[in-house]
């Protein structure tokens, strides 16, 4: 019988990896600005809630409540260089890049003022203006597309990087892999967020991932990956940092974990069965992240009266923002023709 042949495989060799993120010391001001930014998305988020339940919003709407640490932790750290990409779960992340609530909450009622003219809607808003490139409803697309805005910032050398947001249901999709092998090949300016909410739809990650560390995901085509409390606005500004600094030296993508929770079911059509109350209460109990930076803040020495009056102010705007999109008009019946082809020269 002929005997197998042995191949000497040599050692890998060390690969450079990013640093280890610290957390960002950030100043008392600093602290104020990540507190209001996840109390609005909050306030906006459960208003949108409401306002779905009252039949004013329709399709389907995916809410980001609990998961604010994360888009205010890191796009706090982008430049005017830089651009957003995410899927359905975006409007939060609108709200970060300079979007007005108002223009976006007339988008969820599909209104001709929303940013998109109402017609994307919960899931598919877009806005070049402020470097936000959607709002994607097919799963891991915006992978790829984030992968082409990397392309196009090396292209242009505006110094510009993507910040490319996906959920861990997202990271089995076969795209992302192709996306990673060309940023990588490339050395595309390319920050791969994956949003770990830890259900996905509706499956937990350990039983529908077989490497759920998937921080890891990347280690086949030499893309490093770090993971991330993504409950702590702290941690995920800190490992922003780490990782724009690394895509901005021209070493290429880099993969951020966050390692996050969704108070509310997948969508607003999910009654979250998968998941026990006591679990959600446990982790608002003893991770929420605005309850953290709260009592940050009452460290630096805010006073309560300053953070009520930081929550009047923002559920005023919500309820003016929503006041304005169900009094707006909805978009003429002639904008079906519009906006479905551009033709370049």
């Amino acid at each position: 019988m002929a005997k197998a042949s042995t191949i000497s495989v040599p050692p890998t060799p060390n690969r450079e990896r990013p640093p280890e993120p610290v957390p960002y010391a950030a100043t008392r001001e600093e602290l104020l600005r990540f507190y209001h930014d996840m109390l609005l998305i909050r306030r906006f988020e459960e208003k949108a809630g409401q306002l779905y339940g009252l039949g004013l919003i329709g399709g389907f709407c995916h809410l980001y409540i609990g998961q604010e640490a994360v888009a205010v932790g890191l796009q706090s750290a982008l430049s005017d260089k830089d651009s957003v990409i995410t899927g359905y779960r975006d409007h939060g992340h609108m709200l970060l890049c300079g979007i007005p609530p108002k223009d976006v909450m007339a988008e969820l009622t599909g209104r001709a003022a929303g940013i998109s003219k109402g017609k994307g809607g919960s899931m598919h808003m877009f806005s070049v203006e402020h470097k936000f490139y959607g709002g994607h409803g097919i799963v891991g697309a915006q992978v790829s597309l984030g992968s082409g805005l990397g392309f196009a910032h090396k292209y242009r050398g505006d110094g510009g990087v993507c910040l490319a947001y996906f959920g861990d249901g997202a990271a089995n999709q076969g795209q992302v892999y192709e996306s990673f092998n060309m940023a990588e090949l490339w050395k595309l300016p390319v920050i791969y967020v994956i949003e770990n909410n830890q259900y996905a739809m509706g499956t937990s990650v350990n039983r529908s991932s077989a490497e759920d560390q998937l921080y890891r995901r990347g280690e086949s085509f030499r893309i490093p990956g770090i993971q991330v409390d993504g409950m702590d606005v702290l941690a995920a500004r800190g490992a922003a940092e780490t990782a724009l600094e690394w895509a901005r030296s021209g070493k290429g993508p880099v993969i951020l974990e966050m390692k996050t929770y969704r108070y509310r079911g997948h969508s607003m059509s999910d009654p979250a069965k998968y998941r026990s109350r006591e679990e959600v209460q446990a982790v608002r109990d003893k991770s929420d992240p605005i309850e953290h930076v709260k009592k940050l803040l009452a460290e630096a020495g805010v006073k309560e009266d300053e953070l009520k009056g930081i929550e009047q102010t923002i559920r005023r705007e919500v309820n003016e923002a929503a006041d304005f999109a169900e009094q707006t008009p909805e978009p003429d019946p002639k904008e079906l023709y519009t906006d479905v082809l551009v033709e370049a020269y």
